[in-house]
C-alpha cells in the first residue's frame, strides 16, 4: 500500500451501508428479541405475511431477497411458537401456505407499532425532505442493485 492511496475504507459507500444498515438493525433486534425470542429471518417472515397476508415460503424469498433454508427455518420457528401456520396447497402438495395466526397477528400489530416508533426516532434529527431524499435514494441503490446483474448468484442481501 502506497502513502499516495486515499482510498478511505470508511467513506467507502457499500461499506458505509452496510455499517449503518447492522447498527440500525441490531439495535431494533432487541424489541423483536426481548419481546418475543424471534431472529431477525422470523422477523422479516412474520413481517412479510403480515403485510402481504397469505404467502408461500418462495414468495417470502422473492421479496424478502432471503435464502430458501433461511426461510424454512424462520418458518419452522415461528410455527413452534404457533406464530405461523401452514397449509399444503391443494393443487401442488409441495407448497405450503402461510399465513399468522391470532397470536402471530397480534405480535406483528405489537411489533408494527414498536417499528414504526423506532423509524421515526431514527430520522427524528432529520427534517421532512431529508427523510424523503434519504429513502428515495436507498430505494435507488436498491433497485440499481437488484438490476446490475447477479454477481452473486445464491446469495442474498437485506439485514432488516
Amino acid at each position: 500500500m502506497s502513502d499516495d492511496d486515499d482510498f478511505d475504507l470508511t467513506l467507502f459507500l457499500p461499506y458505509l451501508l452496510n455499517q449503518a444498515a447492522e447498527a440500525s438493525s441490531m439495535q431494533f433486534q432487541q424489541f423483536y428479541k426481548d419481546r418475543y425470542g424471534m431472529l431477525r429471518t422470523e422477523w422479516r417472515v412474520l413481517f412479510h405475511l403480515g403485510l402481504y397476508g397469505q404467502m408461500t415460503a418462495r414468495d417470502i424469498g422473492l421479496r424478502a431477497k432471503m435464502h430458501k433454508t433461511k426461510i424454512s427455518r424462520a418458518v419452522q420457528k415461528l410455527s413452534e411458537r404457533r406464530f405461523v401456520s401452514r397449509a399444503r396447497d391443494d393443487e401442488d402438495r409441495r407448497v405450503e401456505r402461510l399465513s399468522l395466526t391470532a397470536q402471530g397477528r397480534a405480535a406483528y400489530r405489537d411489533l408494527y407499532a414498536v417499528a414504526q416508533r423506532y423509524d421515526a426516532e431514527l430520522t427524528a434529527g432529520m427534517t421532512q425532505g431529508e427523510r424523503h431524499a434519504l429513502r428515495q435514494l436507498l430505494v435507488k441503490l436498491q433497485d440499481r442493485g437488484s438490476t446490475s446483474g447477479d454477481r452473486n448468484s445464491g446469495k442474498t442481501a437485506g439485514r432488516t
